[in-house]
């Protein structure tokens, strides 16, 4: 697939004095697409606070380098604002870092993970979506970069951009088409069920086979279904002897 990138103007925010500017113009907007980045951690247990936080529309896209303005409350103040509408991919995640940079409430954030199931899309990956949406792929290769160096490279910039920029053009083009009825969703969540089942049995197969073992008959679905509702049956009844046993026991 070809490759798209964000072609606009990209605007680092790096002093307090381009804060003022660049709130103003965005605040004037009715949509924003928006992202974040922290540095990567390569350690379990490890996490480190937002560096920068991407907000672009279609023609600018503005980078604020929270590790060295903080969280303007300017800047919070758009996530708080209802009349604007911010639009990212996994926004919870996105909006907690952001306000533990400084709290506000947020207002009108929308997460398109959260749309996408409802048009038939049951990836949740950017690059997925984006790939559906439109036949065309965005490119990863700065993710695991470290966003708190002192200068952000050409490359960065280009990426963080792009991110947030991609989050608009999806949310339009879901809004520009009709979501699909429920029955037809929950139809293509459960053919994905299927599919996933299916691949893990052929790897498990393959390695019985492997060690020389036949691969027993595999479930339906709907018996695995069945099957497990069955075990939690016996579960939910275990419980109950073990409660009124304890209630018999007192008494």
């Amino acid at each position: 697939m070809p490759v798209a990138a964000f072609e606009g103007e990209v605007i680092v925010v790096d002093k307090e004095e381009q804060i003022q500017e660049a709130v103003a113009y965005l605040s004037a907007q009715p949509v924003l697409g928006v992202d974040t980045e922290s540095r990567p951690s390569f350690q379990r247990g490890i996490h480190y606070p937002t560096a920068l936080v991407q907000i672009a529309t279609h023609e600018r896209c503005y980078l604020f380098r929270l590790t060295h303005i903080g969280m303007p409350q300017a800047l919070a103040d758009i996530f708080a604002n209802p009349a604007i509408c911010k639009v990212g991919l996994a926004f919870k995640d996105d909006i907690n870092g952001l306000r533990r940079r400084r709290n506000f409430t947020p207002a009108n954030c929308i997460d398109i993970q959260s749309m996408v199931a409802r048009y038939g899309i049951l990836d949740l990956g950017l690059q997925k979506i984006f790939a559906i949406c439109f036949g065309k792929k965005i490119s990863k290769s700065q993710q695991l970069t470290n966003w708190e160096n002192s200068h952000l490279t050409p490359e960065q910039a280009r990426y963080a951009s792009t991110d947030a920029w991609a989050t608009l053009l999806i949310y339009e083009d879901l809004l520009a088409h009709e979501p699909l009825a429920n029955a037809e969703v929950e139809s293509l969540k459960r053919e994905e069920k299927e599919r996933m089942i299916e691949h893990q049995q052929e790897i498990q197969d393959q390695r019985l086979r492997e060690q020389g073992i036949e691969p027993p008959p595999h479930m339906t679905l709907e018996e695995r279904e069945a099957h497990q509702a069955q075990k939690r049956r016996e579960a939910r009844k275990r419980k109950r002897q073990r409660q009124s046993a304890k209630k018999q026991k007192k008494q």
